[in-house]
């Protein structure tokens, strides 16, 4: 089996930085890896069923290897017949089926981000072959974090680097009026074993402070629509600098070793920086109505 770490249903739902899967992970089995079956007939329990863009239902099939038609490349194959490729007993792409169930109409957009950058007529703008917009999708998709903030301060000194302010001495406003919930895959899997350095790619969504009190699921929904209308507007995520890097361990809660002040002291991990010009723009301090 391709995996670094065996499967441990229990175990996970009791890691913080799974939290946005936990209502997914509680509904697959305890005693093996989960198959692509499996995880199939979770998304046949969705109503109405999970689509992507172009309004096919979602479905996981086996990947195939080889010299692909570009109909049958891992992208246009999604957009165009719903089909995500997925390799069995492989923690990747079962952490990716996982947050397809969880945030599916902000994966439906990146995916049809990607179709629309395949398919344009003009060349990619950037210095990859992918070009800067899929590159930012990419990053988005990988390793991205979602932030809701009702304070905008607590936004400001996450986008300065303000580390040791920010997760101690604001540690009871970070708590009330933050959040970090975790959307790349990628970055799930590097969770299975964290590690000093493990650093996620931030976007900050501004909310109202009663988006806090909400029942996990009515958040989860919200992200996800609120995700997924960032990535829908064409001026957005075009850039791979929009996200704001995130010291993942130093999120409250989220380690052991965070309990005292002098854990923030590690530069080489809770490291300065300058804002990038796109992190320099005022932040969009109107929350948006999903979260009123």
């Amino acid at each position: 089996m391709d995996i670094k770490t065996q499967w441990d249903r229990q175990t996970l739902l009791q890691v913080q930085a799974f939290t946005p899967l936990h209502p997914v992970i509680a509904r697959l089995p305890a005693e093996h890896f989960p198959t692509l079956q499996e995880c199939n007939a979770l998304l046949a329990a969705y109503a109405p069923r999970i689509q992507v863009l172009n309004g096919t239902a979602l479905s996981f099939v086996p990947q195939e290897y080889g010299k692909l038609e570009f109909e049958a490349q891992y992208e246009p194959r999604c957009y165009l017949k719903g089909e995500v490729p997925t390799r069995a007993d492989n923690w990747h792409d079962l952490l990716n089926a996982l947050v397809w169930l969880t945030f599916p109409h902000a994966k439906a957009a990146i995916n049809g981000r990607h179709y629309a950058a395949f398919t344009q007529a003009a060349p990619p703008q950037g210095t990859s072959e992918r070009g800067a917009v899929r590159d930012a999708i990419t990053l988005l998709d990988e390793s991205g974090v979602i932030v809701p903030y009702a304070d905008d301060g607590l936004a400001e000194l996450l986008r300065g680097f303000q580390w040791k302010t920010l997760f101690w001495h604001q540690r009871q406003r970070v708590q009330a009026q933050m959040g970090f919930y975790l959307f790349g895959h990628g970055l799930y899997e590097k969770a299975l074993n964290p590690y000093i350095g493990m650093t996620g790619q931030g976007l900050l969504l501004k909310v109202e402070a009663v988006f806090f009190t909400w029942p996990l699921a009515r958040r989860l929904a919200a992200l996800d629509e609120r995700l997924a209308a960032y990535l829908a507007d064409v001026r957005n995520a075009c850039d791979t600098r929009e996200l704001s890097p995130v010291p993942l361990l130093g999120v409250p809660g989220w380690s052991a070793d965070n309990e005292v002040a002098t854990y923030y002291d590690n530069t080489d991990y809770f490291r300065s920086g300058r804002q990038s010009s796109a992190q320099r723009k005022p932040l969009n301090t109107a929350p948006s109505s999903v979260a009123g």
